[in-house]
């Protein structure tokens, strides 16, 4: 796979994610008519390239402000969201103005839902910066920020106009940040294309060094497979009423663990095991073949992802759990695999067989 792919998402506002290296000329287009101000929001540790973007569309006439926010999930707070607020109103941004997220999946969601509720809506522009970014929080248009409750309590469906995948971000991530995003790719290959699958097996050394990988047509193909499987998705689901919640595989336990450890576990280390839990949980219902399960810990292993936690943690990860988004009333609800690429709903386990699932992955 050689050069530039463009992943159309379709929806009420179709938008294009262009996925190759050095993108930053697409910006303009993909900001499209009639925007005079944009307002680019990202971390202290890409003040540089926030420069550099600043710098290609003063270039193209644009007005162009910086708002520095936190690093990580830092930034996802009412606070960070209320300052940018306050750029956006010193500057008189009008509706048809524009933000740009420039960072990681937590900048993403922070400018999409300062985007969002700017004027009840103006347009965003993504520019995800590592793996999970591309693949996960910058495609499908769910912004938001947390709370002292929760992650991502706080929020509001709002597609961006577009996204700019540019894998040459990824070179400078620490091996075990873009590790990590792999695992929303591997989630990918689960749920939907296990190609995905094949692929990370046949390259998994390549694939544990980001500077290669980055480089590589392997990570190319990787990160638009992962995002076609997204844009179907989404396409057809953009409020999360059905088919959507398949992308939330791994996800119900790995939130509880993120919370749990307070955010300091990384998003894709905490679905890494989640999935490997609700794998275990699909196989004692007696829905998913071990094959399948021990695939499950083959593929995130080999990459150097965790698939086990600690033993003694299960009514916090439970009660954090039944406060998960996806819980509706006190039922319980997990995504989980009849096969692979075959997800579906396994809705109110009995509590035994929770319990069952997390001593298989438990680690004393």
């Amino acid at each position: 796979m050689s050069g530039e792919a463009v992943v159309r998402v379709a929806g009420e506002q179709p938008y294009d994610v262009v996925i190759g290296r050095h993108l930053l000329g697409h910006l303009p287009a993909l900001l499209g008519e009639g925007v005079r101000r944009v307002l680019v929001v990202h971390p202290a540790a890409l003040a540089t390239s926030a420069e550099t973007v600043r710098e290609d569309l003063l270039a193209a006439g644009y007005e162009v402000y910086l708002a520095q926010v936190p690093d990580a999930e830092e930034q996802k707070t009412a606070q960070v969201a209320a300052f940018c607020w306050g750029v956006l109103g010193q500057a008189d941004f009008t509706r048809s103005d524009a933000v740009v997220g420039l960072g990681g999946g937590a900048t993403t969601d922070l400018a999409g839902f300062v985007a969002a509720t700017w004027l009840r809506g103006v347009r965003v522009v993504q520019v995800p910066t590592t793996v999970l970014g591309m693949v996960d929080a910058a495609v499908g248009g769910k912004t938001g920020i947390n709370t002292a409750e929760g992650k991502n309590l706080v929020g509001a469906f709002h597609p961006p106009a577009g996204v700019l995948c540019d894998l040459a971000a990824v070179e400078s991530m620490a091996p075990f940040d873009f590790i990590a995003g792999l695992a929303e790719i591997v989630k990918c290959g689960f749920i939907d294309d296990p190609r995905i699958l094949e692929l990370v097996e046949e390259n998994t050394e390549l694939l544990r060094d980001p500077v290669a990988a980055a480089a590589s047509p392997v990570l190319a193909e990787l990160v638009e497979r992962a995002v076609r499987t997204k844009a179907r998705v989404v396409g057809e689901d953009l409020r999360e009423a059905g088919l959507r919640e398949i992308l939330n595989y791994g996800h119900t336990f790995g939130h509880a663990v993120e919370h749990v450890e307070r955010y300091q576990w990384r998003h894709g280390a905490a679905v890494s095991v989640g999935m490997v839990f609700v794998a275990e949980l699909a196989r004692l219902a007696g829905r998913l073949d071990d094959d399948v399960v021990a695939r499950h810990r083959s593929v995130l292993t080999s990459l150097g992802l965790p698939v086990s936690y600690r033993g003694d943690r299960w009514e916090q990860l439970l009660t954090a759990m039944r406060r998960d988004k996806k819980t509706r009333g006190d039922l319980l609800r997990f995504v989980v695999l009849d096969d692979l690429a075959r997800p579906s709903r396994l809705e109110g386990p009995d509590p035994t067989l929770l319990a069952a699932a997390y001593a298989e992955i438990s680690a004393l």
